[in-house]
């Protein structure tokens, strides 16, 4: 049971597109999240390969995100709030042994079950203000951080970051209820916290002061 639903857990708001696990014209792949550890694996396999040789080069650096992308405002203030993972199941769910593991209209919330470990930080890869407070941030140094773009290039972000991209489609977005970026998500009790981030004008580092409720 526990594992059954981490798997749906992944599946509700994991579901991020990157350069290396997305279709990309003819050629690329798709994964599917099959256990919870599955993305720290596609990270781990991206920095094993090098992808400007296995794809075509201008591909990859003109590559923009998913079309269903979402721009999101830069954030004016610091602030938190809460999103509830409460889910209501919208197909029968198969236990992959012929029966159902959750009918249709079956509500939980997976955050009962699992531990999410990972902290998403979403940014805007158009905005370089927003992408020079990654490069500068203690989350850029982090194994247990995975970076989220809503927007831009891939070779001009990649040339600022050296970690694995991944794009934010519009059902992460919906699903975090995510309002303006740099937002900050992570795992809250039976919770996920969005914090977002307001930056200095024009040196793209964290605003001082309160954080502030929504």
């Amino acid at each position: 049971m526990i594992k059954h639903t981490g798997v749906a857990l992944i599946a509700l708001f994991l579901c991020v597109s990157s350069v290396q696990a997305k279709e990309l014209g003819n050629f690329g792949m798709t994964y599917r999240i099959a256990e919870r550890d599955a993305l720290a694996e596609i990270e781990e396999r991206a920095k094993q390969v090098d992808w400007h040789k296995v794809l075509d080069k201008r591909k990859v650096e003109n590559f923009q995100g998913p079309p269903d992308r979402v721009r999101l405002p830069r954030a004016k203030r610091n602030r938190s709030f809460p999103v509830d993972m409460t889910y209501t199941t919208e197909i029968d769910v198969p236990d992959g042994k012929g029966g159902v593991l959750y009918p249709k209209g079956y509500t939980f919330n997976p955050l009962d079950y699992v531990t999410y470990p990972k902290t998403l930080v979403v940014i805007d890869g158009t905005d370089p203000e927003q992408v020079k407070w990654f490069a500068a941030s203690e989350y850029d140094k982090r194994l247990d951080v995975t970076l989220l773009l809503t927007g831009g290039s891939f070779g001009a972000v990649s040339k600022r970051i050296s970690r694995p991209l991944f794009y934010a489609d519009r059902k992460i977005v919906e699903r975090l209820k995510l309002q303006a970026v740099p937002s900050v998500v992570r795992q809250k009790g039976r919770i996920m916290e969005v914090t977002e981030v307001k930056l200095t004008k024009g040196i793209g580092t964290p605003a001082q002061g309160r954080k502030e409720s929504p």
